[in-house]
């Protein structure tokens, strides 16, 4: 399955106020590898930008106002993101603006286009319980370079999010190394099956070793084998 790791930015925290996605961006994996095959757009939201959202994202209004909006890309992102696991940190956050707009459009949410849907934060929180567990937080966990993040970009953080989650579960596909290639083939395992079992007896001396051992454990009353 293809994983589609996806970021928004906005000109606000909630939706329901009529906040609106100025930036998004998704990023391919296919067998745990970047295909460099990326979605990326900033919107113009026909509304005013936040100042405490303009502070974590740095992208004004004057920026968007050239820039397309939500209906002129969303035929594109929807064959993006089709029948793919979805990816986000947060995801609750991101897949409500998407489908706040998608409706506006009238598409189908996010949950009917996409395979799956998963979310990292929610992993994160299992992994490391009372710990903080934003973007930023997991690149230092897991040694992962974040220096160009000096303010939140959807497309760098949807880049960044693919390379936690694959620190986050390496080992997984490890786990099933050998179970569709069995080790032994039906005739080996019947061989190995119906082969003699080979018993070696104890040595006179061995036994005699033994007894004496067993006797010591008797005296402390810690031997129950004798009784």
């Amino acid at each position: 399955m293809r994983q589609i790791f996806l970021d928004t930015e906005t000109t606000g925290l909630y939706h329901a106020q009529g906040h609106r996605v100025i930036e998004i961006a998704a990023v391919e994996v296919v067998n745990r590898r970047l295909t460099k095959h990326h979605f990326h757009y900033y919107l113009n939201p026909d509304r005013e930008i936040d100042q405490g959202a303009q502070e974590v994202h740095g992208i004004s209004l004057e920026f968007l106002q050239d820039k397309p909006r939500f209906a002129d890309i969303a035929n594109e992102l929807i064959a993006f993101i089709a029948d793919a696991e979805l990816i986000m940190h947060n995801a609750p956050f991101d897949v409500g603006f998407l489908n706040c707009e998608l409706g506006l459009i009238g598409q189908k949410k996010v949950e009917a286009i996409t395979a799956k849907i998963t979310d990292t934060l929610k992993i994160a929180k299992e992994m490391r319980p009372g710990q903080r567990n934003n973007l930023d937080a997991l690149c230092r966990h897991f040694g992962i370079d974040n220096s160009r993040r000096t303010l939140h970009g959807a497309l760098l953080d949807a880049e960044l999010l693919a390379d936690v989650y694959m620190a986050m579960t390496r080992g997984q596909e490890s786990l099933m190394i050998g179970l569709d290639q069995p080790s032994h083939n039906v005739a080996e395992v019947n061989a190995l099956s119906h082969a003699p079992i080979l018993v070696k007896h104890a040595t006179a001396d061995e036994v005699t070793d033994h007894e004496a051992y067993l006797a010591g454990l008797a005296k402390s009353g810690n031997c129950v084998w004798n009784s």
